[in-house]
């Protein structure tokens, strides 16, 4: 038995290595759900009635970081349940290989070609920083961060009257929860209660956005730290600048134009659109005021900010902030008749351009074929499912109400959202349709077309 297995291994090793690195992390996220579908499966880890499908759409929604529920969390699953879905939480939020490959260089100091291929696709990085230094800081600063926001949990969750045992286990949960800006709670309200409570506030806050700005931008900040001599790249001020212009963007537009917000007290006012905007952002998916009474106006400006996300190589979904950037510097130099195309006065390389613009074509293409397939076979407000679409294909999680209402295969399409969601729209794109390219020698006709 054990050289079959051995033979087996040997088999599917080396068919892994025949897959394209966008093919790898496909199968590589799909195994993760699978297993984790299975598992949720046994009664040993329920504690209440589900579908299988339910089973499933929890698995792809842990796996993806997203957070959309059709069942309760609490009620459904038992506290190995709840395991479950952490650890498939955690292993969706560092990414496919990060600690495998982080523990082979603490053992061997080696990487393969191959972990370096799969890891240069799923994290794209400036020339600037190293693969090793980066995958040694996701995986420390992961740890460290949530540690503290456990600890922080800890202490606000026993003020608050919690029992120890409970306080322990919901902190340790609603931690790796929000720094991989899961969006999963055992509170089947979530964090609703504590829309006042601005220690909560800030323990989610601090965790999501440190998850969502982005491993770049923490691998950025601690060469610079480390390393006087160390600059900080263009995509790190890129990513943190934006980020605090949509940030401030979307905080004053709820604050001001949202009537369910502007009901309430000027405390619980500037925390409730500060939270609704960080949470759209980051794409942790917590909520403190109900987004299904949101007039359609804040919730367009929500779609367009869980449209965006924040930072490539974070947790949070979106097409990013520098993709963003990309294409609103194709935009400009058109319009000043530029021969080049820059920001902030810098030349943006051809490659990427062509990455950022098919990017952008391609998530606005899913999420309008997601929310037609929808609709056509659920009678449902429109803006309702644009906001679940967005929701699940940026991985944010947060629902006007309806994921629980959305018919079987309306379930299957957000499923699938989610999924591409983790995946990321062209590596979704790639691990489909491309292959391992050798030099073609056809010869294409050059021809025109009016624009």
């Amino acid at each position: 038995m054990p050289n079959k297995f051995q033979e087996l291994a040997k088999k599917y090793a080396l068919l892994k290595k025949g897959w394209t690195p966008q093919q790898n992390l496909f199968y590589g996220f799909f195994t993760y759900i699978i297993l984790g579908f299975l598992l949720l499966c046994l009664p040993i880890f329920q504690k209440g009635s589900a579908t299988i499908l339910d089973h499933l759409f929890i698995s792809t929604s842990a796996v993806s970081t997203t957070g959309l529920v059709t069942v309760s969390i609490f009620d459904t699953y038992n506290i190995f349940g709840q395991f479950i879905i952490m650890v498939l939480i955690q292993l969706g939020g560092i990414g496919y290989l990060t600690f495998t490959t982080f523990m082979l260089l603490s053992t061997t100091r080696k990487m393969t070609l191959w972990h370096k291929k799969i890891l240069s696709t799923e994290f794209t990085l400036p020339k600037t920083i190293k693969i090793k230094d980066f995958l040694k800081s996701v995986i420390l600063f992961t740890l460290i961060m949530e540690l503290i926001g456990a600890v922080l949990f800890f202490i606000a969750f026993t003020v608050d009257g919690m029992a120890i045992g409970e306080a322990i286990w919901s902190s340790v949960f609603h931690s790796i929860s929000t720094f991989c800006t899961a969006g999963f709670s055992l509170f089947n309200n979530g964090f609703a209660d504590y829309i006042d409570d601005s220690f909560i506030n800030f323990i989610i806050s601090m965790l999501a956005i440190c998850g969502s700005l982005g491993f770049i931008v923490i691998t950025d900040f601690g060469l610079w730290i480390k390393h006087k001599t160390h600059k900080l790249s263009f995509t790190t001020k890129i990513i943190f600048y934006g980020f605090l212009i949509l940030l401030t963007f979307g905080t004053v537009f709820f604050y001001f134009f949202e009537p369910s917000i502007a009901i309430l007290p000027s405390n619980s006012r500037f925390l409730a659109s500060f939270f609704q905007t960080m949470t759209a952002m980051t794409t942790v998916g917590f909520n403190t005021v109900d987004f299904g009474a949101f007039s359609q106006a804040m919730m367009l400006i929500c779609i367009f900010l869980m449209y965006i996300g924040a930072s490539p190589s974070g947790t949070a979904g979106g097409i990013k902030i520098t993709t963003l950037t990309a294409v609103f510097a194709i935009m400009k130099s058109q319009l000043t008749g530029s021969k080049h195309i820059t920001f902030l006065g810098r030349i943006i390389p051809f490659e990427r351009l062509y990455t950022a613009m098919s990017a952008f074509i391609f998530y606005t293409i899913i999420i309008l074929l997601g929310t037609f397939l929808i609709t056509i076979t659920n009678d449902l407000k429109f803006e309702n499912i644009l906001f679940e679409v967005a929701s699940a294909l940026g991985t944010v999680g947060i629902s006007t109400g309806i994921t629980a209402d959305i018919n079987t295969f309306g379930k299957i399409v957000v499923i699938f959202l989610m999924f591409i969601g983790r995946l990321g729209v062209l590596t979704f794109g790639l691990a489909l349709w491309s292959r391992n390219l050798k030099e073609e020698n056809e010869s294409f006709l050059k021809e025109d077309i009016a624009v």
